[in-house]
């Protein structure tokens, strides 16, 4: 019992040293994981280039070229929805003042705060946002530097992929280096699964909202439907954060009960889809993670890294259970923090329906 309890409180203590060591040295290690694993979803793509008899060099940098001009294109997109909705701008301020002040007087009569005094409490949290506004305009150069550097981690491991790959071997004993390729295979594999994943399922989230949002009547439908897909990049929260802001704006542009019902009927629409068409077949047979530890992989991403520790917490958590499954001592926690029967019940749900279709067609 004695010798028990020391190994526990051993891996706990190494467990709490290696999140320390990650929250001090994130200013290297955020771009560093970013890249590397932005690196593996490129990976497929410069192994098809590299087999059109293109040099490896030129092909790292076809991908990269990929990727700027797929973030250009997002960002393009958005700044036109952007230009369009603040072209209503002065219509806006105006419903957000007349909001605002039903609002306020909402608070006088329930809470017997008076406007004056409403207001004094936002000037004197004035200070406190522009410091936030000047912190956020000096970080401009620090995003710009760490995007760079990004940019060059990707091309790095691209280009030095199989000298990584043989230095991890070389690290294991020779009876245990076939299976540390196959733990390398498998989790660049789970990376790069993810992320193609992801971004089918951003796509198609796309095409339903702004289906959903046009029928509903919700103006600047488009802006709205790609901001929910992204959003999907923060899992259960990031859906609900992007349908309240639609929510709120189409409220403030004067929407009326009909159409705020048609956007969460609309919410409920697509999740349902998401949930039981989508992700078990395109993001489900990649990570395989229950949904408690993918929420705790999110919360500690995010008090770790912050915002990037969040879009990066779902594929590290899903490599470290690819290590846990292939090391005996770890097997438990691999075990632990896997699917459970909710995932497969999803997967044999729509693999019913589809077999069900199939016989139809045969008839």
């Amino acid at each position: 019992m004695v010798i028990t309890s020391a190994s526990t409180i051993k891996k706990l203590l190494i467990l709490f040293l290696v999140c320390a060591g990650l929250y001090y040295a994130k200013e290297f290690l955020i771009p560093l994981s970013i890249g590397a694993i932005l690196a593996t979803l490129f990976l497929p793509f410069c192994k098809w280039l590299e087999g059109k008899k293109i040099s490896r060099g030129l092909a790292v940098t076809l991908c990269l070229v990929t990727l700027l001009l797929a973030i250009g294109g997002i960002g393009a997109l958005l700044g036109w929805q952007i230009a369009e909705l603040m072209g209503d701008f002065t219509l806006l301020k105006q419903k957000i003042v007349e909001k605002v002040s039903t609002i306020q007087q909402y608070i006088f009569k329930r809470f017997d705060i008076s406007v004056q005094k409403q207001w004094s409490l936002l000037k004197d949290n004035k200070s406190s946002i522009g410091e936030s506004l000047n912190f956020m305009l000096g970080s401009l150069a620090k995003i710009v530097t760490g995007f760079i550097l990004i940019l060059v981690y990707i091309a790095g491991f691209l280009y030095y992929r199989n000298h990584i790959k043989d230095f991890l071997i070389k690290l294991s004993k020779p009876a245990q280096r076939e299976e540390m390729e196959q733990v390398v295979y498998k989790a660049a594999h789970v990376s790069q699964q993810y992320l193609l994943g992801l971004t089918k399922m951003i796509i198609c989230l796309w095409i339903m909202y702004g289906l959903g949002f046009t029928i509903v009547g919700v103006k600047n439908a488009l802006f709205f439907a790609v901001l929910c897909g992204l959003l999907e990049i923060i899992p259960f929260i990031g859906n609900i954060t992007g349908t309240t802001i639609t929510i709120l704006v189409a409220a403030v542009q004067g929407a009326g009960f009909p159409m705020l019902g048609g956007i969460v009927l609309t919410y409920g629409i697509v999740q349902f889809i998401q949930g039981w068409v989508l992700e078990p077949f395109i993001v489900g047979p990649q990570v395989k993670i229950n949904p408690l530890f993918i929420i705790i992989a999110l919360v500690v991403g995010e008090l770790v890294w912050g915002i990037p520790g969040i879009f990066m917490a779902i594929p590290i958590i899903a490599m470290c259970k690819i290590v846990c499954d292939h090391i005996e001592s770890l097997k438990p926690y691999g075990f632990l923090i896997g699917e459970v029967g909710t995932a497969k019940r999803k997967q044999s749900f729509m693999n019913k329906i589809i077999n069900w279709i199939k016989k139809k067609r045969r008839r």
